[in-house]
């Protein structure tokens, strides 16, 4: 697709999945509930997928069992009080990320994140990787009343910002995060290197824009 005619002056991205990989952090913590149970752990590529659906969908792929389940709400809070104690082990930028920031930032655009993980574990984990002072807005699961695909994060993070949604650009690796997006008014990139890259259609989404690495997005963002 061609450079967006708007300039952007805004960059969102949704965190996990898309501008970090925290998926083997999330798998320990959840191979952990299963090892202490005396199970094998999950293989971190039958993980993987469904890191992006946050706790519901690690206990669904490691336990095979949902919020309606008895013990559901012990394992969840055993799980994320295990991944609170080693949330940035081994979670990093997902390359060409690093790039991306300093680029947006070198054109005096700004740049936040909008996610579904709570305050508890966003905050640790953007300070853990030197981001929390470089971002404009970080907008948790929990920051407003409705989540992700609810355009009320997006429409906060506007708001914090300053910027009007035609002037911003929301880039995501789930359905969730092009839907509240384009409820927001924004434009919509699709993180196909994401967790669902290689388990969906990520073209099917709807996004302005499907981009395979980060370094993909410049040119449709920076102005020329």
């Amino acid at each position: 697709m061609s450079r967006a005619a708007v300039r952007t002056r805004l960059v969102l991205f949704d965190l996990d999945g898309t501008l970090v990989d925290t998926a083997q952090d999330l798998a320990a913590a959840v191979n952990q509930c299963r090892t202490s149970r005396g199970l094998t752990p999950t293989p971190l590529h039958e993980l993987r997928p469904w890191t992006s659906h946050g706790a519901r969908g690690l206990i669904r792929c490691a336990f095979g069992i949902g919020p309606e389940d008895a013990g559901y709400e012990a394992l969840r809070t055993e799980f994320l009080n295990h991944y609170a104690q080693a949330l940035c082990v081994h979670s990093r930028l997902y390359p060409g990320v690093e790039q991306a920031l300093d680029a947006i930032e070198g054109s005096n655009q700004l740049w936040g994140v909008v996610t579904n993980k709570a305050a508890r574990f966003t905050e640790p984990l953007m300070r853990a990787l030197g981001l929390e002072s470089r971002a404009a807005c970080v907008v948790s699961g929990d920051t407003v009343a409705r989540p992700k695909p609810d355009p009320a994060p997006i429409l906060y993070a506007l708001d914090r910002c300053s910027v009007q949604p035609p002037e911003c650009v929301y880039i995501g690796d789930d359905p969730r995060d092009v839907q509240a997006g384009r409820a927001a008014g924004v434009r919509t990139v699709a993180a196909a290197y994401g967790y669902l890259g290689g388990a969906d259609d990520v073209a099917a989404w709807g996004a302005d824009l499907v981009i395979q690495g980060p370094l993909d997005l410049l040119p449709w963002i920076l102005p020329q």
